[in-house]
């Protein structure tokens, strides 16, 4: 096992008053901003802290290393893409192919709007993508989706299913990550996930008459 996968990713502990919390959340205000300039290569913790306005010292109490950091920033942007989109896929209230666009046009948005973070969490994601806590964190974000299968698919095997949720969740990352890194007005924005939208609604609606 090589260092890279030894190190420590979790937090060293969870902030108890608010004082704590306050800390805790200006770690990581400046750590989205040291991210954003310099990127994943020269992100540290001591760049953070001065961001922050704490010693280095009181950083490490919650967090062990810039490792740590940097996956809470991304766990924390699974977390909240997750909660996105399950929210939008469970609601009864439309139609699945309605929520399908919706949930398109959103996640097209969530990618240009914070897209400079992204391009850097991508880079630094060889630091942990293999340890235990990211894998269980990607693992919540596809429940939902696959839920959404069986509703919009009820007639298709469960294959058929399991290949249609694969096949959006990865045109919706890779294409939305390369169409988010060059600056997008927010009417080129509107047009191509409507096109998206398109092309997914039309490819499961393919898959509904089979």
């Amino acid at each position: 096992m090589t260092d890279r996968q030894k190190a420590r990713i979790s937090s060293r502990k969870q902030p108890k008053q608010a004082r704590s919390a306050d800390l805790v959340a200006a770690v990581l205000d400046a750590a989205v901003q040291v991210l954003a300039k310099e990127g994943a290569q020269r992100f540290t913790t001591a760049r953070v802290a001065e961001k922050a306005g704490v010693s280095v010292g009181s950083l490490y109490q919650y967090f062990p290393n810039k490792v740590a950091i940097l996956f809470r920033l991304q766990s924390d942007e699974w977390r909240q893409t997750s909660e996105l989109l399950r929210g939008i896929l469970e609601d009864a209230r439309r139609p699945p192919l309605e929520r399908l666009r919706i949930l398109v046009h959103a996640f097209i948005r969530s990618e240009c709007e914070e897209a400079a973070v992204r391009v850097a969490l991508d880079d630094a994601a060889p630091l942990y993508r293999d340890a235990p806590e990211a894998k269980e964190a990607r693992i919540s974000g596809t429940r939902a989706l696959h839920a959404f299968m069986r509703e919009a698919l009820p007639q298709a095997s469960e294959a058929t299913r399991a290949l249609a949720g694969d096949l959006i969740t990865a045109t919706l990352s890779q294409v939305g990550k390369q169409f988010s890194e060059t600056h997008r007005t927010p009417a080129e924005i509107e047009a191509y996930a409507d096109a998206m939208a398109d092309m997914f609604c039309a490819y499961l609606g393919a898959l509904g008459r089979c």
